[in-house]
């Protein structure tokens, strides 16, 4: 017997598990089959490569499986006692949880109400805090923990006795949003939680609830990438993945930071536009009443039109670009920074392009840096003065160090010189690289000839 499956492209509710209707999960496949495998039977999956389709491994299978039978035994118990089980083996019976019901304790001292960011000073201080369920672990039936998320941070809520006995507390689940009082308190010596801290809660609401199983059934360890990228809003609300939005707002601030504090004034240039940069290979069009306008790819040719009026300025916008993405350097859809400046010479330039990365790294790390170096644990802010490297000197050193071109070829004069390569020099190099006066070949017609040498021009590649 053959079942196919596809996180693709099929569906636990609408597929059958041919090959035209693809169920979604294994786990399914393995209900359709009443959890009988026999030995001719054959479970595919989303191949790789060039290949549609791929036998599921033994490991996953495996997995599935022991869903199925936890699933079935939930199954059974169901219409009969409706018992819920526990880490350390109670049990508790949803029917008799209707009767246990919380009420708000007056007497206690007024809670404050906080954002989990702000939890830090209010130690042994009782408070009140809003967030969606992050995760659950039910140690026993008068024991749970919660990591609660309120998109400031991470808490972790200690729930204890009646508090875990209501039927709201029972049928918790992932993405519930939830009201908690109680008391911030220190974390105990050898244990580990978000931020150091706990709160030890009195009370505790359902605001509202979220389906029982929905984010755990849609992300697992094994998603593929398609997957992921299909319910990218549920990937962000992870630890890391949110840390990196967080640092993406602070850095584009600290760029704007840099430009304001350097007397650059902000412009705002437009995203439709009707003429193109320096090649038009890559654009995007669209029918914009009647005519062709294309989405930005830079706003150079604009910023340029402001400095007789307003002299340095600078944007941070989105442009776009319809390349591959081959490399992480081609994105389709990106921030792009740009700014213009008139009066000054190449050296200017690069003293300034210089003061920006310098700059701008000390502002991430002064402000966040605990945050950056949880994201990036490697990462060492780049001081100055860079290391300035003519093109010609580089294609030496490449052909020195035995890094060949794509063809397995030496680097010559005129050859563009890849993102792999670059990346070896420099990392060869050990220290930030302005890569300088490529020939004219390789730029766009506007940039400026270098002096003695009509081949080059006054253009920059940094590399850090």
């Amino acid at each position: 017997m053959q079942i196919y499956t596809s996180e693709k492209r099929g569906s636990d509710t609408a597929g059958n598990g041919t090959e035209e209707a693809p169920l979604k999960t294994v786990l399914q496949a393995i209900v359709k089959l009443d959890g009988k495998i026999e030995a001719d039977t054959r479970i595919w999956v989303d191949g790789t490569g060039d290949e549609m389709w791929d036998v599921v491994s033994k490991s996953k299978l495996k997995k599935a499986t022991k869903q199925y039978h936890i699933q079935t035994k939930k199954q059974e118990k169901a219409p009969h006692e409706k018992i819920v089980s526990y880490e350390n083996g109670d049990n508790v019976n949803l029917s008799e949880a209707i009767n246990v019901q919380l009420t708000l304790d007056t007497k206690l001292p007024e809670a404050k109400e906080l954002k989990i960011r702000d939890l830090q000073t209010m130690i042994d201080q009782r408070v009140c805090v809003f967030g969606w369920v992050h995760r659950i672990r039910r140690q026993s039936k008068t024991l749970m923990f919660i990591i609660l998320r309120d998109g400031t941070g991470f808490l972790q809520c200690i729930f204890a006795n009646n508090l875990c006995l209501t039927q709201e507390a029972i049928t918790l689940s992932p993405e519930s949003t939830v009201k908690v009082y109680g008391v911030v308190k220190q974390l105990p010596a050898g244990k580990s939680a978000p931020g150091g801290i706990e709160l030890v809660a009195d009370y505790w609401m359902v605001i509202g609830n979220a389906p029982a199983g929905g984010v755990d059934s849609v992300l697992t360890v094994e998603s593929d990438i398609d997957t992921q990228l299909d319910n990218r809003h549920l990937v962000i609300r992870g630890e890391n993945t949110a840390k990196v939005l967080r640092l993406i707002s602070i850095a584009l601030a600290a760029f704007r930071g840099h430009y304001i504090d350097r007397g650059y004034v902000e412009v705002l240039p437009p995203t439709f536009v009707q003429t193109q940069v320096e090649g038009g290979s890559t654009l995007f069009s669209l029918n914009y009443f009647g005519e062709t306008a294309f989405m930005s790819q830079s706003s150079q040719l604009y910023l340029e039109t402001c400095i007789p009026a307003i002299g340095d300025c600078f944007c941070i916008t989105r442009s776009y670009r319809a390349e591959k993405s081959r490399t992480r350097r081609h994105l389709s859809e990106y921030n792009h920074v740009e700014a213009e400046c008139p009066f000054i010479d190449f050296n200017g330039l690069l003293n300034r392009i210089e003061d920006l990365v310098v700059d701008v790294c000390d502002r991430i790390v002064k402000q966040s840096g605990d945050l950056l170096l949880d994201v990036n644990p490697q990462f060492k802010p780049p001081k100055g003065p860079f290391k300035r490297l003519k093109y010609e000197d580089a294609i030496v050193q490449l052909n020195n160090l035995g890094i060949t071109n794509e063809d397995l070829t030496p680097f010559q004069f005129g050859d563009d010189i890849p993102e792999a390569p670059e990346r070896r020099l420099v990392d060869t190099i050990g220290e930030p690289v302005l890569l300088t006066n490529f020939p004219a070949g390789l730029k766009a017609f506007y940039m400026l000839r270098t002096k003695g040498d009509p081949r080059l021009t006054d253009s920059v590649s940094n590399s850090v």
